[in-house]
């Protein structure tokens, strides 16, 4: 059966949904309110239930590819602010998305483990931007945190289409498959920043 232009359905489905990946994820990755994790694991998914491993290799690619890409703009924008005079929005937005607390061990866990902490930073939920954030203060050079980086969004990718071929697998139809991993991808990313709420409160 053709699709758009006499393409086969499923590789007009990639043509448009491998563009859409990467930019959703850069876009993520650089403003953070999109739910990255789930859309890595959504299309580790569909992947799955494709014919050939290749499409698991794509969206792996792509998705640590547009992580590091988003992340690295956002701080050279942060940079930026850090060597402004009157600072950017970049570097507010940042700051506003810190807690006081979490900002001050990300510093301490940065000056006793340097750049290896960024790894962890992309793994644990809501630590990227206080990690980002104390490379900035500290004024790490953008090489050397791109050098750091590149890890920490190769084990992030992974790790979420771990999630997303684990519900792939156990689920016939993608559409199921899609709904888990979405749930436990927000699971993971709502249930730290409950405790700590939770926390503060008690």
């Amino acid at each position: 059966m053709s699709g758009l232009l006499g393409l086969p359905s499923e590789s007009a489905q990639h043509t448009v949904g491998y563009p859409a990946l990467f930019l959703l994820v850069a876009l993520g990755a650089l403003v953070p309110v999109v739910p990255t994790g789930a859309i890595v694991s959504s299309a580790a998914v569909v992947a799955f239930h494709q014919t050939l491993p290749v499409p698991l290799l794509v969206v792996f690619a792509l998705s640590a590819g547009a992580a590091l890409a988003g992340d690295v703009a956002l701080y050279w924008l942060g940079r930026r602010g850090v060597h402004s005079r009157n600072g950017s929005r970049w570097l507010n937005r940042l700051r506003d998305r810190a807690a006081p607390d979490r900002l001050e061990r990300a510093q301490e866990k940065l000056h006793d483990h340097k750049v290896s902490v960024l790894v962890l930073s992309r793994l644990v939920p809501a630590g990227r931007i206080p990690v980002m954030l104390a490379c900035l203060l500290t004024e790490m050079p953008l090489r050397r945190f791109v050098r750091g980086d590149i890890p920490a969004c190769l084990a992030w990718a992974a790790t979420y289409q771990l999630i997303g071929i684990l519900g792939g697998s156990l689920f016939a139809r993608p559409w199921e498959g899609v709904a888990a991993a979405v749930l436990v991808t927000l699971l993971i990313a709502g249930v730290p920043s409950l405790w700590h709420r939770v926390r503060r409160t008690g």
